[in-house]
This record gives structure tokens, C-alpha cells and sequence, in this order.
């Protein structure tokens, strides 16, 4: 669905991403992680086209977002929805409003009702049903993440993105969070890459993750093969990130050390 080959970028000299390749499962659910400033958000901008690599392909739904003309990005993009790290949700608009805007957009042949009804539809889905009408000031963290999620899929998109979808949130809200996530993906069959520094979280939602480090793919493997791995750079991330493997499936944060 989703092919990145021999991705190269370097902004001002400086090489982000060095002849990454990486391929995503359909209808899994892909976790990107690694420290800061490794390339992550970067891999995610290239596979919506908002970026272009200096060398390499992007495969998406068999398109190449390196070089495909602005008319074909536009016509893939509309096979994604995005989550984006702070809700991104419009201010002066009603949480209905703030869902139903792609609609308006890129669905004109949807009617007011028809809009209404797939809005509402999508609210119950992240479990805020009766939210349709209130305004997005007088939302919680993180019902504002899940009015996000929910027009990320009112679309009905064959992808969903998540840029750092636990950010700002607190633990208990982290977990719910990532279980709506879970909820998604097992009902929706959608296909879901997320960025994120909380690898807790992370562990919790994908079915595989991939790490960058220093500009290059580290590590990319089934999330219970990849809290295991051998390799230094990834367990020194994982002890750094308080994680520890406890059974075949399952992992816990280690104590904290004084």
C-alpha cells in the first residue's frame, strides 16, 4: 500500500533521511519511533507529498508522490486522513462544523443531511455523540484529539496518520486514546502509521514498529520481535523510555531509579 525505496533528504546540507526503505503492512497498524530530529515527521510529509525526496521513490496506492503531478498527489491525498499532533481543529467552528469540513470540500455532492448523518456517525464512533453542537473551546485535551480522529475519518480514508497522537495528553488519557485507536483499526480495516515519542503507547497500539536513528532504519519489525532485539541503539531507547519486555506479547515500564 504504502512503499518508501532508497528515500534520501537533507535540508541545508544536513542528510535527514539516508536510503530509507520501509514497506507498510495493509491494514496494520505501522508505528514510527526514534529521538528527535531523525526523520520522522520528515518520512511522514513524504508520503502525503508535501515533501519531495532527493532520491528514492514513494509509492502510495502504486503512485509515486516523488513525481507525480500536483492533479495525481491531490487525488491520493484525498485516500488519507490525518490526525495532527494538537487536534488542528478550527476555533470559530462547532465541533460538527470542524468534521463535517472535508466533507464540504472534497464530498459537494453529499447533502446537508447526508453530511450531518456521516458526521454524527463518526462522533459516536470516538464516543462523543453528543458533542455535535459544542464549540470546540469547551473541549478536554483529549476529546479534542478525538474530534481530530474523527475527521481524520470522515473521509472514510483508506490511511490514517497520526502525528504524535498521545502529545500533551496525560497517562489515563494516553490509554484511552490508544484504545479507540485499537477500537479503529479493528472495525474500520483502515490502515494506520503513526509518529510518536510514547513508545508505552506505541507498543500498546501497533503490529509493527520501526525505529530511525541518525537518519537511517534501524530496526523495523513485529512489535513483540522488536522489544526484544539484540541491538544497542534500540535497547538503550527502550531502557531510556522505562520499558521492559515481560511475556510473549506483553511489556511494562521498569521502575524508576532514584
Amino acid at each position: 500500500m504504502i512503499e518508501l525505496r532508497n528515500v534520501s533528504k537533507s535540508f541545508g546540507g544536513k542528510e535527514i533521511l539516508r536510503d530509507l526503505s520501509l514497506s507498510t503492512p495493509k491494514g496494520k497498524t505501522t508505528a514510527i519511533v526514534g529521538p528527535s530530529g531523525t526523520g520522522k515527521s520528515v518520512t511522514l510529509k513524504h508520503i502525503v507529498g508535501l515533501l519531495r525526496p532527493d532520491s528514492g521513490q514513494v509509492l502510495c496506492f502504486g503512485t509515486d508522490m516523488a513525481t507525480a503531478p500536483e492533479h495525481e498527489l491531490y487525488a491520493v491525498r484525498r485516500r488519507f486522513g490525518m490526525l495532527f499532533q494538537d487536534g488542528a481543529l478550527f476555533d470559530s467552528m462547532s465541533v460538527g462544523d470542524n468534521i463535517a469540513f472535508p466533507l464540504i470540500h472534497h464530498a459537494p455532492e453529499m447533502t446537508a443531511k447526508q453530511r450531518r448523518e456521516r458526521v454524527l456517525e463518526k462522533l459516536k464512533a470516538v464516543g462523543l455523540e453528543d458533542k455535535y453542537d459544542a464549540t470546540t473551546s469547551s473541549l478536554s485535551g483529549g476529546q479534542r484529539k478525538r474530534v481530530g480522529l474523527a475527521r481524520a475519518i470522515v473521509m472514510e480514508p483508506e490511511v490514517v496518520l497520526f502525528d504524535e497522537p498521545n502529545s500533551g495528553l496525560d497517562p489515563i488519557t494516553s490509554d484511552e486514546i490508544d484504545e479507540l485507536i485499537g477500537k479503529m483499526k479493528v472495525e474500520l480495516g483502515i490502515t494506520f502509521i503513526i509518529i510518536s515519542h510514547d513508545i508505552v503507547g506505541t507498543i500498546n497500539v501497533a503490529d509493527h514498529i520501526a525505529m530511525l536513528y541518525g537518519g537511517d532504519l534501524i530496526a523495523f519489525e513485529p512489535t513483540d520481535k522488536f522489544v526484544r532485539l539484540d541491538h544497542p541503539i534500540v535497547k538503550k531507547f527502550l531502557k531510556r523510555n522505562l520499558i521492559l519486555p515481560t511475556g510473549p506479547n506483553e511489556v511494562a515500564r521498569l521502575p524508576s531509579v532514584e
